[in-house]
């Protein structure tokens, strides 16, 4: 016998007939796209004229914080078209969410390494609030990956 609290988090939806962790990765997908065209916007995205396609030398900044190029803003814009392809299974979603933050924590990883770098190992732009959101994506996107698709244990 299961405890059907514990079996609630993988139950769908009864409202909308999804899963959590399709509608988390649907949410995070939808996440992305935004944050990726507010990257091409001038005023949300200051120092708009400085935006290279890729390399440490853009000083474009998204929200005036974060470091972004044409190229961190069109990885923002397809990882958000993934994540609302992959919404659309459980075990996809949890690939998405899973391994998307997987992903982050490696970039988390590169930003520390190539921070005040200018070799070519440094292509994408990121500065010290860059790599915070990194880590903060990474660990957030894997708990959640983790706790919307939690099973039972069998007893």
């Amino acid at each position: 016998m299961t405890n059907s609290m514990a079996h609630s988090r993988a139950r769908r939806n009864p409202a909308d007939g999804r899963a959590p962790v399709s509608r988390a990765a649907a949410a995070i997908g939808v996440i992305f796209l935004i944050v990726g065209v507010l990257g091409f916007i001038p005023g949300i995205t200051t120092n708009f004229g400085d935006l290279y396609f890729a390399g440490h030398e853009s000083t474009a900044k998204l929200f005036g914080v974060f470091q972004v190029s044409v190229l961190h803003n069109i990885v923002h814009v397809a990882f958000g078209v993934a994540g609302l392809a992959l919404a659309a299974t459980v075990s996809a979603a949890r690939a998405f969410l899973v391994g998307g933050g997987a992903i982050y924590l490696v970039l988390w990883l590169y930003g520390l390494i190539v921070y005040h770098s200018t070799g070519a190992a440094n292509f994408i732009p990121v500065n010290g609030a860059d790599n915070w959101l990194h880590l903060g994506l990474g660990i957030g996107m894997i708990a959640l990956g983790l706790a919307t698709t939690r099973v039972a244990a069998r007893r």
